[in-house]
């Protein structure tokens, strides 16, 4: 007498109560596939505030770098500023850097040599003899205006509704949707892993990221970068991040960073020594104390 295939193969009715085992251990949803077995990373169900106002950078949008009134440094060769630099503070505050304009060159020197595919704008004297056209009244003019609709629109970010702190001050592993995101201790960082945002397929989706301290991305320690990732149509130029003080990125080098970073007190990608390139694509705006790079490319998003 012939045996019912069942018998021969039990695995055919297991695995269906193995699989909805699995499905409702981890809260409706398939661990691998994603919450919907769609192949959709599962969002944190943090609910964030939208953002309820434009930001607007008005002539802080094209400058990649802003080193407040106290200039910008370059360390290695690597370094390209796909944008404007500048700084309220005179010409000799900026280190390491040329523009394309012949014979623009900020204090470099065979090591630090960082290349800014765009307009340098400082206070006078211009950066060298044999480049009248910077470090003028007129670059002084378009650099204070810079800072100011830089200090607008962190006020605007500042002033926002807070929003959820879904990772108790870490984002890292954290898939987030738009809105609202305020640090209850008072700082984020990304460390141990990378950050998601993910648009669910609206290209005009806005991520703020409130805190009145500090921000840090990278490690734990300085060897391991990390990056920040966009899903769903997002775009970095609907990345923000209001910071109450520094923010330190990626001190070992390496990692991609996203958004415009507005602080109160410096920013700095890398440390002296580092190879790895450090990317970000967004905009490092200081508006008191320097901005130090070493070795980064940032590319400004378009409008």
């Amino acid at each position: 007498m012939k045996q019912s295939p069942t018998h021969h193969r039990p695995w055919k009715w297991l695995a269906p109560l193995v699989l909805s085992t699995l499905v409702a251990a981890c809260g409706g949803g398939d661990p691998v596939l994603g919450f919907d077995g769609t192949g959709a990373l599962p969002v944190d169900p943090a609910v964030a505030p939208p953002v309820s106002t434009s930001i607007v950078l008005a002539s802080a949008s094209t400058f990649g770098v802003f080193g407040g009134s106290a200039g910008t440094t370059n360390q290695g060769v690597l370094t390209v500023i796909n944008g404007d630099i500048g700084t309220t503070a005179v010409s000799t505050a900026v280190t390491g850097f040329h523009d394309n304009t012949p014979g623009c060159t900020y204090t470099e020197t065979g090591d630090n040599a960082g290349l800014v595919n765009g307009t340098i704008y400082t206070a006078p004297p211009p950066p060298a003899v044999g480049c009248p056209t910077e470090g003028t009244a007129d670059t002084f003019a378009i650099a204070t205006a810079a800072r100011a609709d830089a200090l607008a629109a962190y006020n605007t970010l500042a002033g926002l509704a807070g929003g959820p702190d879904p990772g108790a001050g870490n984002l890292a592993h954290l898939v987030l949707a738009p809105g609202v995101y305020t640090a209850a201790a008072g700082s984020f960082m990304i460390e141990g892993g990378d950050l998601t945002l993910d648009a669910q397929g609206d290209p005009n989706a806005v991520w703020v990221f409130q805190m009145a301290q500090t921000l840090t991305v990278g490690g734990p320690g300085a060897a391991f970068p990390q990056s920040v990732q966009l899903v769903g149509g997002a775009l970095a130029k609907n990345v923000y991040w209001q910071v109450g003080s520094a923010a330190t990125i990626n001190a070992g080098g390496g990692g991609t960073m996203v958004g415009t970073i507005i602080s109160q007190a410096g920013v700095a990608f890398s440390t002296a020594g580092n190879v790895a390139v450090a990317t970000l694509n967004g905009r490092a705006l200081s508006l008191d104390a320097s901005v130090t790079l070493v070795n980064t490319v940032i590319n400004v998003p378009a409008p």
